[in-house]
């Protein structure tokens, strides 16, 4: 019974970082996405502040003007991702 027990802990714990590793390689693609890791010349100082300040942003006054802004343009900017490239004549 304890076996059992201890190989269920395991699998929710192994289940658990599939999860997390999961979520930070959908993260980090989002970020190469975004073209940061170009435009900041692989800066990753730059792309940390980039970051920090628009955390900052959503903890300010304004967090709901940002959010609808920036939702606006993941949308637009996923959706232009999405479409086919035009064929070259």
């Amino acid at each position: 019974m304890l076996a059992a027990r201890a190989r269920h802990d395991l699998r929710a714990w192994q289940v658990k970082r599939r999860e997390r590793t999961r979520q930070l390689i959908e993260l980090g693609g989002l970020i190469v996405k975004a073209g940061l890791v170009e435009a900041a010349d692989d800066d990753r100082a730059v792309i940390f502040g980039l970051l920090v300040e628009a955390a900052a942003k959503l903890r300010g006054p304004d967090r709901e003007q940002h959010l609808l802004l920036w939702r606006r343009r993941g949308k637009r900017a996923f959706d232009a991702a999405d479409e086919p490239a035009p064929k070259p004549e």
